[in-house]
């Protein structure tokens, strides 16, 4: 779709890659950002950005209810990123039903929230693009964040229902696989990690240029090639890496 003049909206934009992606969509042309994140105190560098084009709004996308009540704040809006997400560290047999669910309404029920929510908001617009961001993770796992994994397993799966149902009403519907990013979520964990600001260019060109899926650093770009040869033998690696 065509981001410059577009009216976007990010979930969880008061910080790292969500700010990142507030700052292309920006220097990209759109003309107006909305940008949500639970604390809007929170939020005031990313307002900085552009104060006359950025508006930030309240939201918590575990809450069905507030979402819902985001779509009325926001009518106008044809492009959805939806990048709020949490990430608890355990693995499978040990993490707890607390964290794992935690995850899940996040990750996965907050995005179909929000995608419910905006998908007739977009439609009426004449189309447009909803975003979630993935991981490399929704395809192989890393044991020790393995309530993260099904999290987001669970949202590609999503990602691919939208895109059969939503394709008859012009609504492009984006699956980002990005790998390991430089953000707070991944503090203290020793591994690659990509830029937030060129992990968030590769979205808005992978977008503007019409992907279905993207896999915006070299990590997730070398990952996915060896996934598409060989899967089991990627599975592995990431099996022994944790």
């Amino acid at each position: 779709m065509k981001v410059e003049n577009s009216v976007a909206l990010v979930t969880g934009a008061n910080r790292g890659l969500g700010r990142e992606i507030v700052r292309e969509l920006i220097r990209s042309g759109a003309s107006r950002v909305y940008a949500t994140a639970r604390d809007p105190k929170k939020a005031a560098e990313t307002a900085a950005i552009a104060p006359d084009r950025v508006v930030v709004l309240q939201v918590d996308v575990t809450e069905a209810d507030a979402v819902a009540a985001l779509a009325k704040k926001a009518p106008d809006v044809n492009l959805l990123i939806n990048n709020a997400g949490v990430l608890h560290a355990g693995r499978m047999l040990d993490v707890s039903n607390a964290a794992i669910q935690q995850d899940m309404a996040t990750n996965f029920y907050g995005a179909l929230a929000t995608a419910r929510a905006f998908a007739p908001v977009i439609e009426q617009r004449g189309g447009g693009a909803i975003v979630n961001v993935l991981t490399l993770l929704s395809m192989v796992s890393a044991p020790v964040f393995s309530a993260y994994n099904v999290s987001k397993a669970a949202a590609w799966s999503m990602t691919l229902s939208l895109r059969a149902e939503l394709a008859s009403r012009k609504i492009d519907v984006v699956g980002v696989f990005p790998g390991g990013i430089d953000t707070d979520m991944l503090a203290g964990v020793e591994a690659p990690k990509a830029q937030p600001a060129d992990v968030a260019r590769a979205i808005v060109s992978g977008v503007a240029n019409g992907l279905e899926d993207i896999f915006p650093d070299p990590m997730s770009t070398q990952v996915y090639a060896g996934w598409r040869a060989d899967h089991k033998s990627v599975e592995k690696q990431f099996a022994a890496m944790m």
